[in-house]
Parts: structure tokens; sequence; C-alpha cells
């Protein structure tokens, strides 16, 4: 180890040309183009060999699509190839290997490769016009289960026999047309005539016997599924070959809002279809499972799934009070009330089956259903012979489902097969993200892990002996990757080591034998860069980590970036709130100005120790603490890294725990730190847009400024699937929205507010910002300005966007803050 350590050095390639070194920072220095930062590598993938990995990077400036590199264990730098090596590798991401790992199926452009791993041969299966996708081995690994468009079907690789396994048809399945009630006037004349005419009748007894013979001879195909007006996906065929389970999908007719764009090649105005608003019509799903044997299909069955007829208790908010009834009549009202706690059964999102992967099948494969209300999920195991479910788990919040390895907004989350009888999912069941094991003979359920911190990621080892997880128990703001072995029933075998050493997140990419790992990794004041260690323990005796690339510019490095310091403070509620602290260089002045920044995307984390998804806001802070100001960059209720808790304390109220945690925040500054206390600004993006203008509009005597960038006025204008999660939906929970929305409060204005807004924005509408607009004229006030980007979406694209906003931002913080 210590010699391949000693025989590579730190490979340096000239970032695209910009000025070489940074005195002082500008606006239009930091917003320009961020190739100025250096290119920064993505995408790592390790060859089927261990020994060589591929990355996405672009030192030289190239197009994206010509920016491949290699990397060869024991090689002195990474090298680029050129077009006909990329067009000769095949696709390392994707595809699935034999039970002993001596093969590997896969798609490429649109046809089927079986590659031998030991000497790399790889043959072609199919070279046909159709797409075919998902490829699969069965369980002896003789044949190939694969897609071509909907259907399956099985590719012997002994003889290349080909078998369609089911054919999907749109419509219904033919058959008798129904007798209307009364005769009507054609076939009344229809009768008379084979009444009257004996040369119709034999004619129509032999067509009547050639039609029997016919369907005597024809050979009945199997196989054949209708799908009415719905549409099939996921397709899967059992280990034993006898099932398939497909979904079958119908969307909702939901009008979609149409977002006008102005700037346009043409010159003529075109509509963007953007999304629907929350609360409409939602789609409809069902799982089916279809018996070759019987050449029958039925639907799964969730109507007896335990809590799914449950009430939310939100909806006791708007219960109407009645007097108070004789004794009686109360008897009755109980039992009434007992009633209302059940419901018709909830509409469901199902996904699966989950199989096994590797030399070991189930009869009845793993499940998971979520309620469309996203209040309950249950994981259990499908009886294929009728598809009913046995339940191990559920899971019931009566905010939402959520957190890492579980997620938000559907799918089935973070699960798998230990052996035979062992199921492993991540669950939020005590608060945390944590990874659990389910004996599926007997129902009982362990925890693996336990504490205040989350499992962020977790992957099973090759061998099933170990579980490789990302997790923040170092520090709330960092990602290190521990190795936690376990027993073949899933206890685990002493405690998790940790594998990284870096101080900051590091994103693990195993090799496919897991002897090596390459770490993407950065830190607060360093973009993300390439590292490579063995899969050992971090001891004293480990080797330090090899560095692959740096891709930091001479420009870049030379100015002196700030790493904020991660503080806590005491909300006024007695929770503990991280946040990023960046001071000026003098940190003895008092009185100075303040800025408070909040992060996007509401279910996000900030205050952290590891390079920023918002660099830019982040060089702006640089910026902001160059001129005096102390910046304070919260991780407020709502954000991701700390728990259930944390994460749904915006449940049916948005701008409440989220606001007063950036008002607290402000206290803190001038209480700590010597901030006036009338020159504290706030600015944000996306959610910290919105909670910028809740903050101007009802806290007018804590911030004398804001900023609200790309922001949502009026939750009943934004989508369904992040907003019902939160705020229920406006029909059935209006007082949520009312409450939560700041077109409503837009009188408490005092304060100097700038809005900005893209004008094709298609995930915040503008027409959320011109309502709010228009709403402030009619209120008559006039300390208020509108900047809107006729060529820019949510997220800005263009750096003479970026410049001409945070211009504007810097403006409105000189003038008002100073």
């Amino acid at each position: 180890m210590s010699k391949l350590r000693l025989s590579l050095f730190t490979f340096l390639l000239a970032a695209p040309t910009f000025a070489q070194t940074l005195d002082t920072l500008t606006v239009a220095t930091i917003m320009r183009d961020p190739k100025w930062i250096g290119p920064q590598p993505e995408n790592i993938v390790w060859d089927d060999n261990s020994r060589t990995f591929y990355f996405s990077w672009n030192p030289g400036g190239a197009f994206a699509s010509d920016s491949l590199y290699k990397y060869d264990l024991g090689a002195e730098a990474p090298i680029k190839l050129s077009p006909a090596e990329r067009r000769q590798l095949p696709p390392s991401r994707g595809g699935q290997y034999d039970a002993k790992r001596l093969r590997k199926v896969y798609a490429q452009e649109g046809d089927l490769y079986l590659r031998n791993l030991a000497s790399g041969a790889v043959r072609r299966l199919t070279n046909t016009w159709d797409q075919e996708s998902d490829p699969k081995f069965t369980a002896d690994g003789k044949k190939v289960v694969f897609r071509r468009e909907k259907d399956l079907y099985l590719l012997s690789l002994g003889d290349g026999t080909l078998e369609q396994v089911i054919h999907f048809t749109a419509g219904k399945k033919p058959g008798k047309a129904a007798q209307p009630a009364e005769k009507t006037r054609d076939a009344w004349l229809a009768e008379q005539q084979l009444a009257l005419m004996e040369v119709l009748r034999e004619r129509k007894a032999q067509e009547d016997l050639a039609d029997s013979l016919k369907k005597q001879n024809d050979v009945k195909r199997k196989g054949e599924v209708y799908t009415h007006d719905r549409t099939v996906s996921d397709a899967q065929l059992s280990a034993d070959g006898r099932y398939v389970t497909y979904t079958l999908y119908k969307p909702a007719n939901d009008p979609t809002t149409l977002v006008p764009d102005y700037v346009t090649r043409s010159g003529y105005t075109t509509d963007i279809q953007a999304r629907s608003k929350v609360g409409g019509p939602q789609p409809t799903q069902e799982l089916f499972v279809y018996d070759r044997d019987r050449d029958s299909a039925y639907a799964v069955r969730t109507d007896d799934l335990p809590g799914i007829r449950t009430v939310p208790e939100f909806r006791n908010a708007y219960a109407t009070p009645t007097p108070a009834p004789s004794r009686p009549a109360k008897r009755r009202k109980k039992a009434a009330a007992a009633d209302t706690t059940q419901a018709a059964p909830k509409a469901v999102a199902l996904y699966g089956p989950v199989y096994p992967e590797g030399d070991f099948s189930v009869e009845r494969p793993a499940i998971v259903v979520r309620s469309r209300d996203n209040k309950d999920r249950w994981i259990g195991l499908l009886n294929l012979t009728d598809g009913t479910i046995q339940v191990l788990d559920h899971q019931h919040d009566e905010a939402w489902i959520g957190g890492p390895g579980i997620g938000s907004y559907g799918g089935p989350g973070n699960l798998g097969w230990l052996d035979a009888t062992h199921l492993w999912f991540q669950s939020e069941k005590t608060g945390y993200a944590h990874l659990y094991v389910a004996d599926v003979r007997t129902g009982e359920i362990k925890a693996l892990t336990q504490g205040k911190y989350e499992v962020q990621e977790a992957q099973l080892s090759r061998d099933r002996s170990a579980f490789y997880l990302l997790t923040n128990a170092q520090h709330p703001g960092e990602k290190q990757l521990y190795r936690l072995d376990v027993a073949p029933d899933g206890t685990p075998r002493g405690e998790a080591q940790r594998l990284t050493q870096l101080e900051g997140a590091n994103e693990p990419t195993l090799s496919p034998d897991e002897k090596w790992i390459v770490v993407r990794h950065s830190f607060s004041n360093e973009p993300w860069d390439l590292f490579l260690i063995p899969n050992i323990p971090d001891t004293t005796e480990a080797p330090a980590p090899i560095r692959i690339t740096d891709s930091r510019s001479e420009a870049f490095k030379s100015y002196p970036w700030r790493a904020p310091e991660v503080i806590t403070f005491a909300a006024r509620d007695g929770a503990e709130v991280h946040a990023r602290l960046y001071r000026p260089e003098d940190t003895t002045q008092t009185g100075g100005p303040a800025v408070v920044f909040v992060h996007g995307a509401g279910y996000l984390q900030n205050a952290h120790r590891w390079w920023s998804s918002y660099f830019r806001e982040y060089m702006f802070h640089n910026l902001l603490a160059d001129r005096g100001y102390t910046v304070l960059d919260i991780d407020y209720r709502g954000s991701a890294g700390y728990g259930r808790d944390w994460r749904t304390g915006i449940y049916r109220y948005m701008g409440d725990k989220d606001l007063t945690d950036q008002v607290d925040g402000a206290r803190m500054l001038t209480e700590r730190y010597g901030i006036d206390a009338k020159r504290i600004g706030i600015y944000g993006g996306s959610y910290g847009g919105f909670i910028t203008l809740m903050a101007m509009f009802t806290q007018p005597n804590v911030f004398a400024a804001g900023a609200a960038l790309r922001s949502v006025t009026d939750w009943a204008h934004y989508n369904h699937g992040y907003t019902s999660n939160i705020l229920n939906e406006p029909t059935t929970d209006s007082l949520a929205y009312v409450r939560s929305s700041p077109i409503y409060f837009a009188e408490g204005l005092q304060g100097a507010l700038l809005m900005c807004h893209g004008m094709v924005d298609t995930n915040v509408h503008f027409q959320d910002i011109v309502r709010l607009t228009q709403r402030l004229i009619e209120l008559g006030k006039d300390n208020w300005e509108l900047a809107v980007y006729p060529v820019e979406s949510h997220g800005f694209v263009e750096p003479s966007s970026w410049t001409d906003e945070y211009k504007r931002i810097l403006k409105l913080f000189e003038e008002n803050l100073r």
C-alpha cells in the first residue's frame, strides 16, 4: 500500500482561463460561470475488474460529453479517454451479475449483452429494432428475462430459444357483444331475412361451422393481458417463473399551469406546460399478479392493511361542536364517534416486489405499500398465489413518512434481503433513520443501529456479512463511512468501524471486490475531489488517503476562503439549532450589521462541514464578511440531518418554528456577538424566499431589509407531492394553508423588500410573485421592488442573471443596514 501511495502525485491540469488571483471579491467575479472555480469530478463508476474506475471531469473546459477519465490502480495520474475508447467501454453502471458473479448481463443502446468477467469477452444476445431493457438472470442462470417495450421475454443462453412470457394489450378483452334490452329495428329485419330466405340460412350454417372448426384448430396462447385505459410498468417474473407482477397506472385528469416564455428564437411567445397545483385529482395505481399456470390475473389486496382506514388527526380541527346531549344521546354519539375513525380505505401506491439478489430465492417477495397521503408505510411479504400481503412493519406518522433511506415522496425506500428469512430496511420509528432486520418467519424486528444520528445510506456487502453505512454519527455536519459486521440473522458483530478519515463529507464508491473505495470528498471551503482509500478501519496504522484530483483553479486558491464555524444556539422552545457563522476579519468591533441566510428546499442541510450546493451564496457570504457583515446560515425546523421531529417541525404551519428559528438566531447575534438589532437583514431563495417574505410581513421589528428570491407566496399554488405532505390539502385543511401563506400577511410589510423571480420558472411559477405584487399594490405599499429575469427558470443558469440579482441584494443591504 505504501509503495502505491508514494508512486502517486496530485494530478493538476490547467483550468479554463480566468484571472489568476483574487485580491478583492466582487459580485461579478463570484457569479461568473462556475468553471472558474475549477472542475469537480463526479459520476464515479468502477470497472468490473476492480482495478480501474472512471469518472466525469473537465479540467480542460471541454464539452461535457468529452470529459471521461479513467484511473488505474498504481498509475501516477488519471487519463482522459478518447471518443473511440469511450465507445468501446461496456456500461459499468447497471446490469446484473449471476449468482457466482462470473457473468454480467446488461442492456446497451436497446440491445442485450453478456459479459464474461474473467476474460472480458462480450457476447451480443440481441440485435433488433426494438428496445430491450432490464435484463436479469433466472435463478438457475440458464436464461435471461428482459423487457421488450412493456412485455416480458425469456431468452435461453444455451440454444437461444426465445419465449414471450406476457403480452400487454391496450383496451378491453373482446367478448360476446351485449344484447340490447329492446330489439332494434335492424335486428328485427335480420331475423326476418333468415326466417324467410332458405339460402341465407344455409350460408349462415356453413359460416358457423367454419368458425367452429377454426376455433378448434387454433393454438390457444397464454399470457395476453388487457390493460383497459391504463398504462403498464414494472413487469417482473417471479423466481420460480410462474408469476408475473405488473403495475397498472392511470394518470389524473388535473389541469396544468401554462408558463409563458417570452424570449424565444422564433420571436413568438410560447406556452410551457408546467405542473398542476396541490389538491387536485391524483393518479391511481394497482399492482397485479398474473399466474401463468392458470392464465389468470388478479389485483394485490390492500383494503385490510392495519390502519388503512384511520382518519388523520388533523381533521379533528374541523369537527363541528355540538351541545351536550342527554345520557342516551351521549351513548349514541360515542358510537358514532367511533365510526368516524373508520373510513374508506386510503388510496395507496405499491412498490415491488423485491426479490433477493444472489444465490437464494424466496417464495414470498417483499413489498412496500405507501398511502397516498404519505402518513403510512407498510413493509410486508406478497403471497403470489392470492395477492394478499403479510405485514411485517407498519410505520405511521401523523405528519408524513420520510427521512434518509425511507423517502418522502414515494418509492420503496432502502431495503433488501440478508438471507432467505431476514429482510433489512430503514425506518424512523425511534425518531432517527436507522437500520432494522425483520425475521420473516417470526415477525421479530431488531435494530442494527441506534442513537441520535441518521444512517443516511446503507449498502449490504457482496457476501452479506456486513453493512456499509454512511452516517452523521460523528457530527450532524459530517458524513463518514462505517462498516458494521453482522451475523447471518442480522445480529451486529461488535461496533461499527469507521473507514473514512477526512473531515467533512465523504461520498464512497466501493470497488466490485470491495477492497478499495473511491471517496468523493469536500470540506466547507474546499470543493469536491477524489481520494482513494483501502477498505480497512481508520486506525493510526491506516495509510493516508491518496489524492487523485485537485480541481481548484489558481484563481480560486488565491483567495483565503473562510471555513465557517458551525455553531449551535437555543431556540425559544429549548431546541438546539445548528448554524453556519461567517464573521468579519475584525471581530472586536460591535454594533455592526448582519445578514441571515435561509437555505431553500426546506428539507435540506446547509449548516455542515462540506462544500455547499449553495456555493455562490457561500462566496457571497465571504464577500459580505469582507465588508464587515456577520452572516448566519441556519438549519431551521424542517431541515435535513437532525431526525424526524426536526424534519416534521413545520407540519401544518410553515412560517412558525422555521421562522422563529430565524428570529431567535437574530436575537442570538445581538446577545452573543454584539450585532446591532436594527441592522439585520434576511434573504433566501425558494423556501428561503418564502421565509423571507414571512419574516418581512410578520416580524417587521426584527429584520430591516429582506431579499426574497423565486419565492412561494401562496402554498395553495404549489405542487402536490411536496405541499400535501406538510399542509395536507387546501380543501381539507384550509387553516394550514391560510396561516402558512405570505400573501395573507402582506399588509405587515414595513422594511425594505426586494423580490426577484424568473419569468419561466416551472417550479415556483412566476404567477406566484405576480399575485403578491398585485396585493402589495392594492395595499398601497411602496417600499418594495420586483426584479424579473425573462430567460430564467427556478434555478438560474446565466451568469448575467446571477450577477444582476446579487448586485441588487448587495445594494439592498448596503443602503438599509449600513
